[in-house]
């Protein structure tokens, strides 16, 4: 793939400020970011559309992507950077609450956005802000005619309007290559198992559906080919839940890029290699997504058995 048809990833980027009893930390994050750096680290050249103020935060997350090769292309904020401070609990689940910028994101799509869309072979939605009408509208016409993965990503400290969140989200399901959705997500939009918001995705036209459930693992419907993994076994213990589902979908779109799937088997492998990926990214803290063979390279006796 050359340089200048990158897949181009859509939605946050923010600093996460993690609290737990072992002090204050801070991470470049976002679920958009982490899916374009997850996708940079598995070879795949892409670009990030976010907000992204001009102040501290903001350089140093202009820093990051460059370390990555991500480039980005920002949206200015009035509001500064986005935060968002998380409180851990023993098992890893992040509770969020998130600062001024992040719950008035605005997303910019003008020229420069629409011709790296354009251009893309593949475009990834997450996190965005589809309660926001106008937003949504900008977006669904950019996305007119492009191979798309979606990740709706709802967070209740940034969401203002549920029914209307699953209205703008449901605009750009028909016809997408790829929606991920989890437990939560079909919990907090939809009050719905997640087996029977799978089944409404693909009703609204939805090309492929990854469904991921947690320690469950995740089933993928496409067709008539529906696949299920379990979560990966890997050495270590999980230290951090925050960047598994987006390394998930990374590891998904880098699959797409190399070539749909075809069938049962070929599927399933692409469902194993996400599921690997995933499980290795919550055996680190942070959401930099991981390959199993960073596993090789640690001490496992401190990562725990």
């Amino acid at each position: 793939m050359s340089e200048q048809n990158r897949v181009v990833v859509i939605g946050d980027a923010l600093i996460d400020e993690l609290r737990d009893d072992r002090g204050v930390r801070e991470f470049v994050g976002g679920a958009a970011l982490n899916v374009a750096v997850g996708l940079a680290r598995l070879g795949v050249p892409t670009s990030l559309i976010a907000m992204v103020g001009d102040d501290d935060d903001g350089a140093h997350i202009r820093a990051y992507l460059d370390d990555f090769g991500v480039v980005l292309i920002p949206s200015p904020s009035p509001h500064g950077t986005s935060r968002a401070v998380s409180v851990r609990s023993g098992a890893g689940e992040p509770e969020y609450v998130f600062n001024r910028a992040a719950q008035a994101r605005r997303i910019r799509i003008g020229d420069a956005e629409r011709e790296a869309i354009a251009a893309a072979p593949y475009v990834v939605v997450s996190c965005f802000p589809f309660d926001d009408v106008a937003q949504t509208l900008e977006l669904a016409e950019a996305l007119r005619g492009a191979a798309v993965a979606i990740d709706p990503n709802p967070r209740s400290g940034m969401m203002t309007d549920r029914a209307e969140f699953v209205r703008g989200f449901e605009q750009v399901v028909p016809g997408a290559a790829l929606i991920k959705v989890g437990d939560d997500d079909a919990q907090l939009l939809y009050g719905v198992p997640l087996d029977e918001l799978r089944a409404r995705l693909v009703d609204l036209g939805a090309r492929a559906v990854l469904a991921t459930q947690g320690a469950a693992g995740a089933t993928l419907e496409t067709g008539d080919v529906v696949v299920t993994r379990p979560i990966s076994v890997l050495p270590g213990r999980i230290i951090d839940t925050m960047g598994g589902g987006d390394a998930t979908l990374a590891a998904s779109v880098a699959s797409l890029v190399q070539g749909p799937p075809a069938g049962d088997d070929e599927w399933a492998e692409a469902l194993e290699r996400a599921m690997d990926v995933a499980a290795a990214t919550c055996r680190f803290e942070g959401a930099l997504l991981r390959l199993p063979s960073a596993l090789a390279d640690v001490d496992l006796e401190s990562l725990g058995t």
